[in-house]
């Protein structure tokens, strides 16, 4: 630099003025093909960190995505057992109490639901924050985007058949039905309850209209609730598919 600026004074002070402002001109280039290489740098290694947490989110993401299709495999084979056992309970109605044997009290008094936890810690970070401008593939954004709702429409389901379970179903049980069926046969303790305490009226509980429509509903809502999870897991893959090909 003080070259250049020895140069400078050497120019002007020997009325070179021409050849001064050839000399600034080219100076003048020199900065901006300077600042032109600090700015190329700059977004290269911009451009470096961002394909960095590109990748740290299709990683993420693609954890999260393989377990919700873990889950949803394993719920669409259980849902049909569970549609089988609340029509198997409907058959029950009308029958007389000698036909109600030890296995169709089991059957009736089991309202157990298999509990959902599909995750989508990882889809809603990206969709709400600015990471989902990272992402280069726009199909892939198109994908993430509207992941989110499906997997809402999904838990909404699952919140309904819980609560036809928790508000409607239980109380009708527990108002016919004596939990003294779930005490163990064998246990001398519960002898004594289970000769003079109060019994269970199956067939009163049978008849019951609320209670015929809370198991008509569950199972209506757990058809449906299969249609959502076969519909989720098709989505689910083609997202897997889809982060493969950009993780490749």
């Amino acid at each position: 630099m003080k070259l250049f600026r020895k140069l400078r004074r050497n120019l002007i002070a020997f009325g070179k003025f021409k050849s001064y402002l050839v000399y600034a001109i080219g100076e003048i280039i020199l900065i901006v093909i300077g600042i032109s290489i600090a700015w190329k740098i700059n977004d290269l290694n911009d451009i470096r960190k961002n394909n960095i947490v590109e990748q740290k989110i299709y990683q993420n993401l693609n954890e999260e995505l393989n377990t919700n299709l873990h889950l949803l495999k394993g719920l669409i084979d259980e849902y049909p057992k569970t549609i089988i056992y609340l029509e198997n309970t409907l058959k029950y109605v009308g029958k007389a109490p000698n036909e109600i044997t030890q296995g169709a009290k089991d059957t009736i008094i089991n309202i157990q639901h298999k509990d959902v936890s599909l995750l989508d810690n990882s889809v809603n970070s990206i969709v709400n924050t600015t990471k989902f401008e990272i992402i280069e593939s726009d199909d892939l954004k198109d994908l993430i985007a509207v992941y989110p709702s499906k997997i809402n429409g999904f838990k909404d389901q699952d919140d309904k058949i819980k609560a036809i379970i928790s508000d409607r179903l239980k109380p009708v049980l527990e108002k016919h039905i004596s939990l003294i069926d779930l005490l163990p046969k064998e246990n001398a303790n519960y002898r004594h309850i289970k000769e003079f305490g109060s019994k269970s009226d199956y067939i009163t509980l049978l008849n019951n209209k609320e209670y015929q429509n809370s198991i008509i509903d569950r199972l209506l809502q757990t058809q449906i609730q299969l249609n959502n999870a076969k519909m989720l897991r098709g989505k689910t893959k083609i997202l897997i598919t889809k982060l493969k090909e950009e993780l490749e």
